[in-house]
């Protein structure tokens, strides 16, 4: 426990943390203070002392899916994570943290290494778990990207559908257009385009549950004709589109692959056609995704800080026509997907086991944490291959906005 306790005295500087050892002796550390996050836990384990003091960010997480750190006194996984949210600069400048995470900085092409076949891989690890999984804690449209919240007291369904109008709004789409859907989940992005602009749409998605679903709603809005479902990698697309929308997939990307995502768009694009990228993103410079949400939730995922993003859209040679940041949106998404997850758990845990909804809670209360106290963010950013592809003004963009909100 000494280990731990030096680590976690120099860690946490704001609320307070007690920790119940392994052999049942307790320890406080931090100054606490009314309004200030404060949690207890106990570990079960010996071992589990010293792992969390040497990787907190990988061990902490498995430690609370296995129950050998549990939440004790009323405290919650919420709390304890506030915790390390608050105290997050400060968990990055211990010595063996720099030394880790500028270890992973250097290997991070590795793990992001998405060719074709682990591309499929890692998308199935996360999007083929249950469509009625996702049915628990999603809206109804089964979006699984953030909502977008210009107003106070919306709801997940509004919030979802205002995003859809949003990223549509900017593609300048006109009836009989030709649009690609870049990773299109469960068709809801692809049906919104074709129901609200008289659009042809082809989405493109690894996921054989999203594909399967995705197909059968569209049949079931009767778009059969104007809506094209594939399961089919982009970089196997050979055609050309006036409007390409990606939403939540360039997270999937990975570095080694921006050049060949953005030229490959550039190739797909017509000479006056325009694509919006809507995609997690990090304030400062280039990182690295955490351990525990690589190893169990996204694989092969990163969010770009946009100083590496803005470098390859400029190798493929395209226009930046408009860019657009999202700040506390993903955070309100968030915390609506996981008051819906906690209100469906014990249907969860017939669908698994309680351990999977315990990485699932982490997962979503982490990611919440942060775009809210973290340096996350969203980006829109409109691309095009010519200068005069687009109106001079934003107004279009309002005006269509407007017709279908």
């Amino acid at each position: 426990m000494k280990l731990l306790s030096t680590m976690l005295s120099n860690f946490v500087q704001i609320g307070q943390m007690t920790v119940i050892d392994s052999s049942g002796k307790t320890h406080v550390f931090g100054p606490g203070g009314e309004g200030t996050p404060n949690a207890t836990l106990k570990l079960h384990n010996k071992k589990l002392e010293t792992s969390l003091a040497l990787n907190p960010e990988l061990k902490a997480g498995e430690a609370y899916m296995d129950g050998t750190l549990t939440m004790e006194d009323g405290s919650t996984v919420r709390d304890l994570l506030g915790i390390f949210a608050h105290n997050r600069v400060t968990l990055r400048r211990l010595p063996m943290q720099k030394a880790l995470k500028k270890w992973l900085k250097k290997i991070r092409r590795y793990h992001q290494k998405n060719e074709t076949n682990a591309s499929r891989k890692n998308v199935q690890h996360h999007y083929d778990l249950s469509n009625d999984f996702y049915r628990l804690f999603l809206d109804e449209d089964l979006q699984y990207s953030c909502g977008y919240w210009p107003r106070e007291g919306m709801t997940l369904e509004e919030a979802q559908r205002a995003k859809k109008a949003h990223i549509a709004a900017k593609l300048n789409l006109k009836p009989g257009m030709k649009v690609l859907d870049i990773g299109c989940g469960w068709g809801g992005m692809a049906i919104f385009i074709a129901r609200n602009f008289d659009c042809e749409v082809v989405g493109v998605t690894l996921s054989d549950e999203q594909h399967a679903m995705a197909r059968k709603r569209v049949t079931e809005a009767g778009l059969d004709g104007k809506v094209d479902i594939r399961i089919q990698d982009y970089r196997h697309i050979d055609e050309t589109f006036d409007a390409i929308v990606s939403v939540g997939m360039f997270e999937h990307v990975g570095i080694a692959h921006y050049q060949e995502y953005f030229s490959k768009i550039r190739d797909m694009l017509t000479d006056d056609g325009c694509a919006l990228v809507h995609s997690i993103g990090r304030k400062g410079g280039p990182g690295t995704t955490g351990a525990w949400i690589r190893k169990y939730i996204f694989p092969g995922g990163y969010s770009p800080a946009l100083s590496e993003t803005y470098a390859e859209i400029e190798k493929a040679g395209l226009w930046v026509t408009d860019c657009e940041i999202w700040r506390l949106h993903y955070a309100e998404t968030l915390k609506e997907w996981e008051k819906r997850f906690q209100a469906n758990r014990a249907e969860v845990a017939e669908m698994f086991d309680e351990r999977f909804c315990r990485m699932w809670e982490f997962y979503l209360i982490v990611s919440e944490f942060s775009f809210r106290h973290g340096k996350h963010m969203n980006f829109q950013i409109q691309l095009a291959k010519t200068v005069n592809a687009l109106p001079l003004s934003r107004d279009y963009m309002i005006e269509a906005e407007q017709k279908i909100s």
